[in-house]
């Protein structure tokens, strides 16, 4: 028989088709290889956390220094025009722009500046692509009102905090889109069923992956700074890009661009194993961008938690992605005998997935969490028990699911097997959700320490009165010696002139009756006085202040002694 010119062109036809797809491939590596060349060098670290800073918050010291210091618990970068001193006139008392090395940031001020109270306001980026923000006051000579920045703003932006957490969101479902028709047409399709509602639906995912990703880098602008989001300039998106952060994400454009080739004559027909193995490494490659760019590359254990993290990242798309493509397509068009090969391969696939999942999760809380209380005591404590309160849900419809293959019911069944399927997607659709927002929440290990530091070191709190407030200070609020600093002011927040203090300490659980605290009227608002305090507990402080020879008020408060 004589071939056609037609057919005779065919394999040629194909063979170019693949030379294609792998210089498509080799393209978009190279866009790769380039990213990583020009990422930063930058040492892995944990969510940052203030630890010090001099002067120490509230002191009183009795010069202008020239500098003032903040110590992190680990390496921070520049938020350009978000670390300011601002003096008690409101004008600014930084000179010159900070100096940043590793975990001390450095500011110039005005060696000169007034006697009062100076407000220090920070904004700057943790190793994990965070923000950290927060202010403190110190005072030259003597307290006064502390002033207000009017400047800037350092709180985030919560229509930008919402949008990123959508953003990842869409990322993932993206991911699982793309995964699961890209693995069962891959192994699982039969061949006489048309590629492309698949096609159609990994093209999607793809393409919403994509856009995930560069709403992320141009989201992270805003998130960083604390602006609005359509808040973007050149300079900030440059640091963006600049940022190891950027750079995992413009890997993950890159590896996309080199998969897209080699997905098409997937989507088409089943390709050669050469092919499937550099399709295999390039999702593998690309799961890695996503632990890179968040916690798991700033944890104490940075190798271990990115690999466990994109063991619980890819083992979440087999898994979901699979259950899509069972639910949308197999269990709608394959027949009887299609199904009864097909299932008990994807329970294996799934059982495994579900394994890894467990295995991954377990390592990453152990390393994130780090203490039992930690889970009840922290925002990401509480969204990870809620995390797993649902995988134990979806684990007993899935187990369901299982049970009907076992006694291979579930291919003459269909209906039962996809309503269980359903179920299982639509609770994983919440855990995505969350996982979404823990992703982007302090991990508790740093959380639980930064609370306890907050409470066991440092007890500050305004006291109101019709004549005056009281601004108590108590310092470390903890069993010992411990130093009070009282600030009185008036209704209007002017310097309140006291002629007599007097304070008291009590702590009724233990039957410690009111103990004496001796003061000394450091200025004409301002008094100063040291207590030990015995025990723990909730100790009752009450001070009465007389501002004239006839007025006079009371207030109290109750300290947590640890």
């Amino acid at each position: 028989m004589v071939m056609t010119p037609a057919v005779r062109r065919r394999p040629g036809a194909a063979a170019d088709r693949r030379r294609a797809a792998r210089w498509g491939t080799l393209a978009g590596l190279l866009v790769t290889l380039v990213a990583l060349l020009l990422a930063p060098a930058t040492p892995a670290s944990a969510h940052a956390v203030l630890v010090s800073t001099s002067p120490t918050a509230s002191a009183v010291v009795p010069n202008a220094p020239a500098e003032v210091v903040l110590t992190f618990s680990e390496g921070v970068r520049k938020v350009p025009g978000k670390i300011r001193v601002i003096a008690p006139d409101g004008s600014r008392a930084d000179r010159g722009e900070p100096t940043f090395n590793g975990t001390v940031v450095t500011i110039p001020v005005d060696p000169s500046g007034a006697r009062g109270t100076y407000l220090v306001s920070y904004r700057v980026i943790s190793a994990d692509s965070h923000p950290v923000s927060g202010a403190f006051t110190y005072s030259v000579g003597a307290p006064s009102t502390p002033p207000t920045d009017s400047g800037t703003d350092n709180r985030a932006n919560p229509v930008v905090e919402n949008a990123v957490k959508v953003v990842k969101f869409a990322g993932y479902l993206g991911l699982l889109l793309l995964v699961g028709p890209a693995l069962v047409l891959a192994a699982l399709w039969p061949r006489r069923l048309s590629r492309r509602g698949p096609a159609r639906l990994a093209w999607s995912g793809l393409g919403l992956l994509v856009v995930a990703t560069l709403a992320e880098l141009w989201l992270q602008v805003p998130y960083t700074a604390g602006g609005g989001l359509f808040e973007v300039t050149g300079s900030g998106l440059g640091d963006v890009l600049g940022s190891a952060y950027g750079t995992a994400h413009l890997v993950r454009l890159g590896l996309l661009a080199a998969a897209a080739f080699l997905l098409r004559p997937l989507f088409a027909g089943p390709v050669g194993r050469t092919d499937g193995i550099i399709l295999g490494i390039l999702g593998g490659a690309t799961l890695f961008t996503w632990p890179l760019a968040g916690h798991p590359a700033a944890s104490p254990a940075p190798a271990v938690s990115v690999v466990v993290d994109a063991v619980h990242l890819g083992s979440m798309a087999v898994w979901l992605g699979g259950l899509v493509m069972l639910a949308t397509f197999l269990l709608r068009r394959a027949d009887e005998r299609e199904l009864d090969a097909i299932l008990p391969i994807w329970s294996r696939w799934a059982t495994l997935a579900v394994a890894a999942l467990l295995l991954a999760g377990t390592v990453q809380a152990l390393i994130e969490v780090a203490t039992p209380a930690a889970l009840v005591d922290t925002t990401y404590g509480r969204l990870l028990l809620a995390k797993i309160g649902l995988f134990a849900l979806v684990i007993g419809v899935a187990a369901y699911s299982r049970a009907l293959v076992r006694r291979r019911t579930a291919a003459g069944r269909p209906g039962s097997m996809r309503r269980a399927v359903v179920a299982e997607l639509a609770i994983t659709a919440v855990v995505l959700g969350v996982t979404a927002n823990l992703v982007q929440t302090t991990p508790a290990r740093t959380a639980a320490a930064n609370v306890a530091g907050s409470s066991a070191g440092y007890f500050s709190s305004t006291l109101t009165s019709p004549i005056y407030s009281l601004q108590v200070e108590l310092d470390p609020a903890e069993r010992g010696n411990n130093s009070i600093h009282l600030y009185a002011y008036t209704p209007d927040n002017r310097p309140q002139p006291v002629k007599e203090w007097k304070a008291t300490a009590a702590l009724p659980s233990a039957g410690i009756e009111p103990i004496e605290i001796p003061l000394l009227g450091l200025t004409d608002n301002h008094a100063y006085g040291e207590i030990s305090l015995p025990a723990a507990g909730q100790w009752q402080l009450r001070f009465t202040l007389r501002t004239t020879e006839i007025d006079q008020a009371t207030v109290t408060a109750t300290v947590p002694i640890k």
